[in-house]
């Protein structure tokens, strides 16, 4: 670690009270504070889920559309033999195709962000399961990315639509933004995530959904979150 790194390190622990849980609002102010990067560094929100892990009903995954965007626009590509390709990129797709695609893509090409894919293609997009699976960027019906109506989804994906799926530790870690976005955009992202991974709860998940969550920017201090008003509003919607 640079000298400049340990210095920035020291400087941003200062910014965050030891065992102290902070508003999301309130953590923004710090991300904000601490954003002194040269470039424009990711803001991220990391939660730990209640899930039992050998439990296979018990698997979080999800979508919400975050309605600032995420600060990057995400290239799709679209795995489709039909007429809907046309379509697809009519809708902003940034590669469509059939085989060719699929070849490509097992040759080792992965600059793309989303893949979507029509349901007649899946037989054959399925052979990218190794390559595409442990990315996180295997199509899924339940993601809304195995669709008849690709040019639908790209549309989404293209206006903020995110993924997030739990790792095989129980956390999910989801960008909502960027550092430049103002705290209101920043919150009302980090806002809407929080809601749609709650809204993501196992039916058959007893106890807590969120243990805990914290807030994070590239090369910034992690903070830790207090997250009491989303399950307190959560649970009185139930």
């Amino acid at each position: 670690m640079s000298a400049k790194q340990t210095k920035r390190n020291k400087e941003n622990a200062k910014l965050v009270e030891k065992n102290k849980s902070y508003e999301l609002r309130d953590a923004l102010k710090i991300i904000k504070t601490a954003a002194k990067t040269k470039f424009d560094a990711t803001v991220e929100i990391q939660c730990k889920l209640g899930v039992d892990l050998t439990a296979n009903d018990q698997v979080v995954r999800g979508t919400a559309v975050l309605p600032h965007g995420r600060g990057k626009m995400p290239k799709v590509i679209v795995f489709t033999r039909d007429e809907s390709g046309r379509e697809a990129k009519e809708a902003g797709a940034d590669l469509v195709g059939g085989d060719d695609l699929i070849e490509k893509v097992m040759g080792g090409w992965m600059d793309f962000d989303v893949a979507v894919a029509t349901p007649s293609i899946m037989k054959d997009v399925g052979k990218l399961g190794k390559v595409l699976g442990p990315r996180g960027l295997m199509p899924s019906p339940k993601a809304g990315t195995v669709t008849d109506n690709p040019a639908k989804a790209v549309k989404e994906v293209k206006s903020g639509r995110i993924e997030f799926k739990m790792d095989k530790q129980g956390n999910v870690n989801t960008p909502i933004g960027k550092a430049s976005f103002s705290e209101d955009k920043l919150n009302d992202n980090g806002t809407v995530l929080l809601e749609a991974l709650l809204r993501a709860r196992p039916k058959s998940l007893k106890g807590v959904m969120i243990k805990s969550a914290h807030l994070s920017s590239t090369m910034g201090p992690g903070i830790k979150l207090d997250i009491s008003k989303f399950l307190k509003e959560t649970e009185a919607a139930d």
